[in-house]
């Protein structure tokens, strides 16, 4: 308010007229699981590889770590984490395991994130302390003997051992319940719904989910879908390991005996696994697809944008796949093909293609005909919807007037026009309709805006038709047409 007197001049700034809208970020990926170390049901943000070192070793059994590791053989994202795995909690006792000593005094335990050490001799006493005796790193169950110490050495001839007692953080103990979470009796949520408290914490919310190992489970896949409807995000969910192509569609149905009886817009229904190489073992191993379509997608987004399909983007670090996809692009009887045609994402794998993901559509197709069954359009949709709602934040509370509506009308057409130029939509436009806001409704202070676009569709099928020209055999022998 203006004071009641001035003897002099001011100067009264208008904070009107369009502002440009930001866009939300659409490349990060939300990954929930188990890891040896890291704080457990708070979202962890993780920008680089640097950033994986704190969850410890990689576990056997346990997941974060080497899903992190595919995600960021595509590309790297940003990631937020949550680890669901306590060693308080989810802990496997050892009492008394025999550990040889090498010449060099050192000694690894049969596991790794260990806790409550003690040490002995072979009879179990005495205690030996830790730091004067011995020394160990918890994180990897590896130790070594103290020279200055009591524990005796080993030599060529009599190798020594010593008993160990100690608690592992163990990943198979984690329950599917542990994963969907809960919200404690302090308020604190856990399990997927810890992701509700992202954008509080950095701005923004994932919008790529991925539980590996765990989305197999139809428990867990159900509540993925519910977290993603929640914050606008899309999840990939994975058939458990061992399921056949035809398991793969009759599991869309009411009779199937797998996690893919859904028709949400918001979940890739992700078939067959595919295999890579753990460099720890040696060893090939299975992945779950839908780790590699997150990581796929979040690319996509970053190196063509969100309004681009995930499908025909080659899978890097894939070595091959549980099950083969007989894959021709012009067979519609091809298994890629049939199990597309029931809403099935999978990977096209052909002479000199590469491994590739393959499909355009979410769980939506077939039972939803609208073009938000195709994955890129209903991101672009999210996309559209959330930007304008968090840009709205500076007009809330303000007189509602012309200027503001105008203001709105305009800074809604910017932003628009700026995705047209993007090619993030073919065109689309805001407005005000007055029939849209009756008197009553402005007078409770209501005002509703409309707007429309379309994004472009994948070019998912190309047909040629094919015309035998019988005039072209009139430039036979020189004849003229």
């Amino acid at each position: 308010m203006a004071a009641n007197f001035l003897h002099g001049a001011e100067t009264i700034f208008i904070d009107s007229g369009p502002r440009p809208v930001t866009l939300v970020k659409t490349a990060v990926i939300g990954l929930i699981g188990t890891a040896a170390a890291g704080a457990v049901n708070e979202p962890i943000l993780v920008t680089n590889e640097s950033d994986f070192a704190q969850f410890g070793e990689d576990l056997p059994n346990s997941t974060i770590r080497k899903a992190l590791e595919r995600i960021y053989k595509q590309k790297g994202t940003v990631c937020i984490v949550l680890n669901v795995l306590d060693p308080a909690v989810h802990q496997t006792l050892v009492n008394g395991e025999i550990v040889p000593l090498d010449l060099d005094g050192s000694f690894k335990l049969a596991h790794a994130a260990v806790q409550s050490v003690t040490v002995t001799d072979m009879d179990g006493d005495p205690s030996y302390v830790e730091n004067q005796d011995y020394t160990i790193d918890l994180a990897t169950g590896q130790g070594a003997r103290i020279a200055t110490g009591s524990i005796p050495a080993s030599t060529v001839n009599t190798p020594a051992q010593i008993k160990v007692a100690y608690a592992w953080a163990n990943p198979s103990l984690v329950q599917p319940s542990e994963i969907i979470g809960t919200i404690d009796a302090a308020g604190r949520r856990r399990g997927l719904k810890a992701f509700r408290d992202s954008y509080q914490l950095f701005g923004y919310y994932p919008k790529i989910l991925v539980a590996p190992v765990f989305s197999t489970l139809n428990s867990v896949s159900a509540e993925l879908i519910v977290t993603a409807e929640s914050i606008r995000a899309f999840c990939f969910i994975s058939a458990p390991i061992g399921t056949t192509v035809q398991q793969a569609i009759t599991g869309r149905g009411p009779l199937g005996a797998i996690n893919f009886n859904t028709s949400s817009r918001r979940v890739g229904l992700c078939f067959p696994h595919v295999k890579d190489y753990d460099t720890a073992t040696d060893t090939e191993t299975l992945a779950d697809l839908a780790t590699y379509a997150a990581g796929a997608l979040s690319r996509k987004d970053q190196e063509n944008g969100y309004w681009w399909s995930p499908s025909n983007t080659e899978l890097l670090g894939v070595t091959g796949m549980e099950t083969p996809i007989d894959a021709m692009i012009n067979d519609a009887n091809c298994e890629a093909n049939l199990l597309n045609e029931a809403g099935i994402i999978t990977v096209f794998n052909s002479f000199g293609t590469g491994i590739r993901l393959w499909g355009n559509r979410s769980a939506a197709f077939p039972s939803e005909t609208h073009p938000k069954n195709f994955i890129n359009v209903q991101r672009v949709a999210d996309v559209i919807a959330e930007s304008l709602e968090y840009y709205t934040l500076q007009y809330i509370d303000r007189p509602l007037n012309q200027a503001l509506i105008d203001a709105i009308v305009e800074s809604g057409n910017a932003f628009l026009r700026k995705l047209k130029a993007d090619d993030a939509i073919l065109d689309g436009k805001c407005w005000y309709d007055p029939a849209q806001n009756e008197a009553t409704e402005l007078a409770a202070g209501h005002v509703t805006f409309t707007y429309d676009f379309m994004p472009p569709t994948p070019s998912e099928r190309v047909t040629y038709r094919s015309v035998v020209n019988l005039d072209y055999l009139k430039q036979l022998g020189g004849q003229s047409s």
